[in-house]
């Protein structure tokens, strides 16, 4: 039974190819609280919302795997209460479409009248299937855009299998039934759009074909305003082809696999649930709100602070990829960030 990441050659999961590399792809400096920058050209979109429109994310709680996945739910629940978005999301790897794993999934569903899903590699696992997804979840279907108060989001199942490319592991693709549909969205849609998938569409661990989307989004780069993931389990923002891709963390742990199996927590906690040992985990749930403001043109995301549960990655000398920085991408936390707009 495999509840970890695809990310990485480990005992349970291989890893994904056709990476984005530094050449390719501009990394906002990483700071407590780091400026994105946005293309003058979406103001245009961002100006045709009437009223800031904010939305709170929370990403890979993976309910299957830790012991207190309902605890670090509740926490961005009450989170959410005080901030009032107008829409709740989480971005996949969540907690298997079961009958045992209702409780979590109701006080998701039950604390926003618009509670918004993404289907991850994981929540298929242990004979669960996409369909699950959609009946008990309460989805509409497994890709769908849907209009938050004039902002547009177009969700996608980055699961597909058919890739060309694939060399192993879960699926990370999306495929063609999905590239010709966010066309057709794209070319309708006036705009504003966010692009919601929980494979990155760049950067670390991108879906197969992410060079093919980027260049999607890169010609409606004048609606897009910003493509958010999970799955990957860091903190990162990357810009190509005037697109702005953010990496939401992981509401729970960062993945070390089999040659860094320890304890984090108490023996009796591990023994009821093993696959905590191959996690480096997060003392408290991280989440983030993220806020379009039509009136300043920005993008305002305001992230949570935690800390390692025993040793960081670093400590336990996981080499996670070679394109990321421990302390940086790969941390607890999900950084206050500020989305500008820039002349060009």
């Amino acid at each position: 039974m495999n509840h970890a990441p695809s990310r990485r050659t480990d005992p349970f999961s291989a890893s994904m190819s056709d990476r984005c590399t530094r050449r390719d792809l501009l990394r906002t400096a990483a700071a407590a609280s780091a400026a994105i920058a946005l293309p003058k050209m979406t103001s245009a979109a961002i100006g045709r919302l009437e009223k800031p429109v904010r939305i709170g994310l929370i990403a890979d709680l993976h309910h299957d795997v830790m012991h207190d996945g309902l605890a670090r739910t509740a926490a961005f629940v009450k989170a959410m209460a005080a901030r009032r978005p107008d829409a709740i999301m989480q971005l996949g790897d969540f907690a298997y479409p079961n009958a045992s794993n209702k409780k979590v999934i109701n006080l998701f569903n039950g604390a926003h009248k618009r509670s918004l899903h993404v289907i991850g590699n994981h929540d298929t696992d242990s004979g669960h299937t996409k369909k699950q997804c959609l009946d008990i979840w309460g989805m509409p279907r497994r890709y769908y855009a849907q209009n938050i108060d004039g902002l547009w989001l177009l969700v996608l199942d980055g699961n597909d299998r058919g890739s060309p490319t694939h060399k192993g592991g879960y699926p990370s693709y999306v495929g063609k039934e999905q590239t010709k549909w966010l066309k057709e969205q794209l070319a309708s849609l006036e705009g504003p759009v966010i692009v919601v998938s929980h494979q990155p569409l760049a950067g670390a661990w991108a879906v197969d074909n992410s060079k093919e989307i980027q260049g999607i989004l890169g010609e409606a780069s004048d609606k897009v305003l910003l493509a958010i993931n999970g799955h990957s389990h860091i903190d990162d923002v990357l810009r190509y082809k005037k697109v702005t891709y953010m990496h939401v963390n992981s509401a729970s742990y960062q993945w070390v696999g089999g040659n860094h199996l320890h304890d984090s927590y108490s023996k009796d906690i591990h023994a009821k649930h093993p696959f905590i040992a191959y996690t480096c985990p997060y003392r408290h749930s991280l989440f983030a709100t993220l806020t379009v403001n039509p009136k300043s043109l920005t993008i305002h995301v305001e992230g949570r602070k935690s800390e390692w549960v025993g040793p960081s990655p670093a400590e336990l000398g996981a080499d996670q990829d070679p394109t990321l920085t421990d302390g940086e991408q790969i941390t607890a936390r999900i950084r206050d960030r500020q989305v500008k707009r820039i002349a060009k």
